[in-house]
């Protein structure tokens, strides 16, 4: 078999993502797929057309074709397994079969589809496997990405002292009754006082802005963090970071970075037991400014971490009281019937043992809804126009008495280059990033007792100017109704002891 491109285009040939696996031109390809729909026949009830030079093999998706144009002597058997593999790829990327969908994750469609076929033939790879090989991780990435952050902190460090000694020069001039000195060539008695203005707003923004951060939670030490190292390349990264270090370099992985972020943002409990089980869920957002939600979803996991043989051979119950349609799905080697029947996870053959010292993801599920009343925390953001610019009002409510949000931070972009926003009424802090234009609102703990809050700003703009507005959170209380009640023994079903760790986390947020 020699497949020579893997394409999803509409139904009118336009191709949306294409993967040649020969060479081929543009005009080419584009050509063979603009003359693909002109050849099927609706009245066939087969999914592939031959031409005198080659053979499409394609299957609808919805509004889209996956099309595999392949030479007319493979074998048709082999194309049609290949293409049920590429049509597996693209939902695993993909929330949508639209065509702004699949051009957002293009790229990562395309690096699927180099995992599937190699220089026109297919390699024995099923689809877990192309999922880990995309998922590899760069060490020399996170060499990059410590270099820049190193490099960013530094520039930031010799911005606050420029401005440090701008200040000061300043202070002195108005003490020596002299005028304050302009920046660098631009010394003239005009532009000095401008200077100075500059250099005391840089001042400020500084200072404001070290005044905003919240105090760091305290956290228990990590390890070091071993990126992937590959052959002798590696060795000759880590020399590189090495030398760096020895020059005064701090380096930091971006990996480490995040573990740092989440540790501060969830600490770990304080005791884990033999068998400990870790609850996560993730939320995706996206609401309009009107009030109407577009599409929420709720991905949940349970992790399972055993770490001593002889509480190899457990069940878990599960206490799931959900009202809301969860979609529950147990991990192949977990027994379905049982779980069914009884909420209790247990292993097909209760002779064997769960893996010792690793986290087993045993149960997971997936909530859909565009329901108003699903929303968690509503947002909403009302900016009316005024003589001077915006007057800016938004509030939240919590409609899920049941969650307590922590460490809730609601970004509002700002306009770039009209300065920092006029505050009025705020439940909760502040931050302004005049770098990046946006307003931070942030409030450490939203609960039953906290249901609302307001924030009132003026600046100058229009309404467009202040969305997406973004939140993030996190909980120690997941969202949908589903808790472990305990674990027992399979012999004898004696209780265990057991710990627990419960997250509920923010992927994409978004009024739009």
């Amino acid at each position: 078999m020699v497949l020579l491109a893997a394409a999803v285009c509409t139904k009118a040939g336009k191709a949306i993502v294409s993967r040649q696996f020969v060479e081929m031109t543009r005009t080419r390809i584009e050509g063979l797929l603009a003359a693909f729909p002109k050849l099927m026949n609706t009245g066939k009830q087969h999914t592939f057309v031959e031409t005198e030079s080659v053979r499409y093999v394609y299957q609808p998706m919805e509004k889209l074709y996956m099309v595999l144009i392949t030479t007319k002597n493979s074998n048709i058997l082999e194309d049609l397994e290949t293409l049920r593999l590429f049509s597996r790829v693209i939902p695993e990327y993909c929330r949508a079969l639209e065509e702004t969908e699949i051009s957002d994750h293009c790229f990562d469609l395309i690096f699927a589809f180099d995992e599937i076929v190699a220089l026109g033939y297919r390699e024995n790879v099923n689809l877990a496997q192309i999922r880990t090989f995309t998922e590899m991780d760069s060490h020399e990435e996170k060499v990059f990405r410590a270099v820049r952050e190193t490099q960013e902190r530094e520039a930031k460090a010799e911005m606050r002292r420029k401005a440090k000694e701008l200040q000061q020069a300043r202070r002195d001039a108005e003490r020596q009754g002299k005028k304050a000195p302009g920046f660098g060539g631009f010394g003239s008695s005009g532009t000095s006082s401008i200077s100075s203005n500059a250099a005391a707003l840089i001042t400020e923004n500084i200072i404001e802005s070290e005044k905003t951060k919240t105090a760091p939670v305290s956290t228990r030490p990590s390890g070091s963090n071993k990126a992937l190292k590959l052959g002798a390349k590696g060795k000759e990264v880590d020399n590189f970071v090495d030398k760096l270090k020895s020059e005064g370099e701090t380096i930091t992985s971006s990996a480490g970075k995040k573990q740092h972020e989440a540790a501060k943002v969830l600490p770990p409990p304080a005791h884990i037991d033999s068998v400990h089980l870790k609850i996560e869920e993730k939320i995706t957002l996206t609401c309009s400014r009107d009030g109407g939600l577009q599409n929420m979803e709720v991905h949940g996991l349970i992790m399972l971490r055993v770490a001593d043989d002889k509480f190899g051979r457990i069940r878990v119950h599960v206490d799931n009281e959900d009202k809301k349609g969860v979609q529950l799905q147990t991990h192949p080697n977990v027994d379905k019937k049982l779980f069914t029947s009884d909420s209790i996870i247990g292993l097909k053959n209760a002779e064997k043992s769960f893996p010792i010292n690793n986290d087993v993801g045993v149960l997971k599920w997936r909530l859909q809804s565009t329901d108003e009343a699903s929303i968690p925390l509503t947002i909403n953001c009302w900016p009316s126009e005024s003589g001077s610019g915006c007057d800016v009002n938004i509030e939240y409510e919590l409609q899920e008495d049941k969650l307590e949000l922590n460490d809730v931070v609601i970004t509002i972009p700002l306009p770039s280059g009209v300065g920092a926003p006029v505050i009025g009424d705020i439940d909760g802090d502040y931050h302004h990033d005049s770098r990046r234009n946006i307003l931070e609102w942030t409030l450490p703990v939203i609960d039953s007792k906290n249901k609302t809050g307001s924030l009132e700003f003026s600046i100058a703009g229009h309404p467009n100017d202040f969305f997406p507005v973004s939140v993030s959170f996190v909980s120690k209380k997941n969202y949908c109704s589903i808790q472990v009640a305990k674990v027992t023994h399979v012999d004898g079903n004696s209780p265990v002891r057991f710990s627990t760790e419960t997250a509920f986390l923010v992927d994409k947020y978004e009024i739009l």
